[in-house]
């Protein structure tokens, strides 16, 4: 439960941190936001939880970081294939997503 409240507060602390920084849409918040998600669902992979949670609570994450609908749904489609990918580590989710 621990590692549970922790990973989650990391990560909304990181994903509030790069969403305030400026008053639209970057290229490098969109990068750092799929960090931040690869980051999350490695994390949340790691404590087992289902691929329905993970897509609700990154979902959030990239709805409250990215204003542009665009890179919203880009985010979404992105987090989609992390979820379904057998690559649980971030390394890995990175390099494949957010490049």
């Amino acid at each position: 439960m621990k590692k549970t409240l922790l990973a989650a507060a990391t990560i909304t602390v990181a994903a509030f941190a790069y969403a305030n920084t400026s008053p639209s849409d970057s290229s490098e918040l969109v990068n750092q936001q799929c960090k931040i998600s690869a980051e999350a669902v490695s994390t949340l992979k790691g404590l087992r939880y289902g691929n329905t949670a993970i897509r609700k609570d990154v979902s959030t994450l990239i709805n409250s970081s990215l204003k542009t609908p665009e890179n919203r749904e880009l985010a979404q489609k992105t987090l989609n294939l992390m979820v379904d990918d057998k690559t649980a580590d971030t390394r890995g989710l990175e390099g494949k997503y957010c490049s």
